[in-house]
């Protein structure tokens, strides 16, 4: 089932997302459902706070960047096959020279901006049967993952910009905040979240 992804402005966005156990209700249904959201709104990766819920949990996968012309063999084959489920995710090292990379997000649509960020992470997380893993990733596939790691950290791209960037967009994101904007996924609004 393809959930409304949550836009800029709603305070699930802004909190600092809670860890969760094996426990979980219908945690299964749940990862099918962010997995086909995701899918639904050509996403790469997608964090629980995008679609209401405060916890620990985002997928990525990084399978359209195997399309990408400037990425050699080996990089291409790496997005291809790359496809996961984190929870409880810790990133213990960031690591390397800051690099920027055109960024955007799910819930703030028609808004791309370079963010610098490391090239290197060392990342503690769990999976789906709750197998603890402890990996380190680079490049493209390090940048998606601190993306959508932010989200449960209550961070978004947009609190990485400048001031001046920041001044920049403020009027695109008040539009999304509003509602006032087309797209061609289900989106949930904050303005239209307080009539209720």
């Amino acid at each position: 089932m393809i959930l409304p992804i949550v836009a800029y402005g709603d305070a699930v966005l802004k909190k600092q997302a809670k860890d969760i156990d094996k426990d979980y209700p219908k945690l299964n249904e749940l990862i099918e459902n962010m997995y086909e959201t995701m899918y639904g709104a050509f996403g790469v990766g997608l964090a629980a706070p995008q679609v209401g819920l405060p916890i620990r949990m985002f997928m990525v996968d990084t399978s359209p960047f195997a399309e990408d012309e400037d990425l050699s063999e080996k990089e291409k084959k790496q997005m291809k096959d790359f496809k996961k489920t984190f929870i409880n995710a810790q990133i213990l090292e960031e690591e390397g020279d800051e690099w920027a990379f055109n960024e955007g997000c799910l819930s703030i649509p028609d808004v791309r901006e370079d963010v610098f960020r490391k090239p290197k992470i060392k990342i503690q997380y769990q999976d789906e049967n709750f197998d603890t893993h402890v990996e380190e990733y680079d490049g493209l596939i390090a940048r998606v993952i601190q993306h959508e790691y932010d989200h449960i950290e209550g961070i978004l791209f947009t609190d990485k910009l400048s001031s001046f960037k920041k001044r920049l967009i403020k009027g695109k994101l008040t539009n999304i905040s509003k509602g006032k904007i087309r797209i061609d996924y289900k989106m949930r609004f904050p303005a239209m979240s307080k009539k209720r």
